[in-house]
């Protein structure tokens, strides 16, 4: 299996900082033997990146999950639609009339939306008074944030909590993290647990991931990630993207899953992917470069390879630098190969097989590739 460093999963959002990959179960960690490969579908492991060349006629596999979108072949292809000088001076539909809206205005959450912080706290603050769960998640934020006032995490835990027992998702969220953590309340895992349930049960899409976490921390193995997954599922939903992560993983290493859904594991790890989550760009980079849960993508898999390494994954810096010594899915490039190397070896992470590669290179070489990872670190 390819080690890497663990990334960070929850985002501050997560209790408990556990990786879905520890919890896989322990057949899909182990390497098989080549009479185990024999026939066997590749979908239960990621299997290590080790340099080699792709077999010549290896397909590319499709490329509709592209990690860029492509642009026409000949770039010419007219809208059909009346042009820029057509239209000018030319008088404008009229808008469509405007809905009325019939509800009630909260002026102190127009004026947090517009950043009038103070003006929200002085409309806000006679609200939570008097019990309104919404205007104390409010001050909450505020004050937890420290927006146009002194931050106070003391007197945010206190307006969370007046929150939470009235049965606001947000505030219950918060305040189970609160209790989680005993920092600003008094620790109580039982009531944490109870109020990130009841949060996740009412919709709130931070709190179904955690409270997954929560399940897959206190039943290890298969059971754990099984009772997890309606809740990453809703979290994945609603675009938080530590959720689609996760229930790609499970899609791919947990057995008994139904394929309808396990045949979407790589569009969530793409969605997590497009979201800036570094690990998910690093494994939907092998995925696309081994075939895993889809066709062979070697273009594409190198981009993401690549989105990756200039984010910062060291891990990635490492693999694009044998993506480029092998051509894998772009042309041969010493220097490029030599720089990734670099500055994957300052951040600590060896590799024999690349020092071999550096050590054969000239001098020149050898000198535009470190010019060109000292250029990089100052960027």
């Amino acid at each position: 299996m390819l080690n890497r460093p663990s990334s960070r999963l929850s985002r501050g959002l997560s209790l408990v900082a556990l990786a879905v990959a520890l919890a896989l179960p322990a057949h899909a960690q182990e390497k098989p033997s080549a009479s185990d490969d024999a026939g066997v579908e590749k979908r239960g492991r990621i299997t290590p990146f080790n340099g080699a060349a792709m077999p010549e006629g290896a397909e590319t596999g499709d490329k509709s999950n592209a990690a860029s979108d492509k642009k026409p072949a000949d770039g010419t292809a007219p809208s059909g639609g009346v042009g820029v000088f057509d239209r000018m001076g030319a008088e404008l539909p009229a808008l469509p009339a405007e809905k009325p809206f019939a509800g009630k205005v909260d002026d102190a959450y127009g004026a947090f939306q517009r950043g009038y912080y103070l003006t929200a706290m002085d409309l806000a603050l006679p609200r939570a008074q008097l019990g309104d769960p919404a205007a104390q998640t409010l001050i909450a934020e505020i004050l937890q944030q420290g927006l146009g006032v002194v931050r106070n995490p003391q007197q945010a835990a206190f307006w969370y909590g007046q929150a939470a027992e009235k049965g606001d998702p947000a505030a219950m969220f918060k305040y189970a993290l609160i209790l989680m953590e005993g920092r600003y309340a008094k620790r109580d895992r039982k009531k944490s647990e109870e109020l990130m349930k009841k949060a996740a049960d009412l919709g709130n899409g931070s709190a179904q991931f955690n409270y997954g976490q929560t399940l897959v921390a206190d039943n290890p193995g298969p059971k754990g990630l099984k009772l997890a997954m309606p809740y990453y599922e809703k979290s994945a939903e609603q675009g938080i993207a530590d959720a689609q992560y996760a229930l790609s993983q499970i899609l791919v290493n947990v057995d008994g899953i139904e394929e309808s859904k396990r045949a979407r594991a790589r569009e969530w790890l793409i969605r997590a992917a497009r979201a800036g989550f570094d690990t998910a760009q690093l494994d939907i980079a092998i995925w696309m470069i081994e075939g895993i849960a889809g066709d062979r993508n070697l273009e594409d898999g190198f981009g993401w390879m690549r989105r990756a390494a200039e984010g910062g994954n060291v891990v990635a810096q490492n693999r694009l630098s044998h993506l480029y010594v092998n051509a894998i899915g772009t042309r041969p490039n010493p220097v490029e190969a030599a720089k990734w190397y670099v500055l994957s070896r300052r951040a600590g992470l060896k590799d024999d097989a690349l020092e071999d590669f550096y050590l054969g290179l000239n001098e020149e070489q050898q000198k535009q590739a470190l010019s060109a990872a000292n250029r990089y670190r100052r960027s």
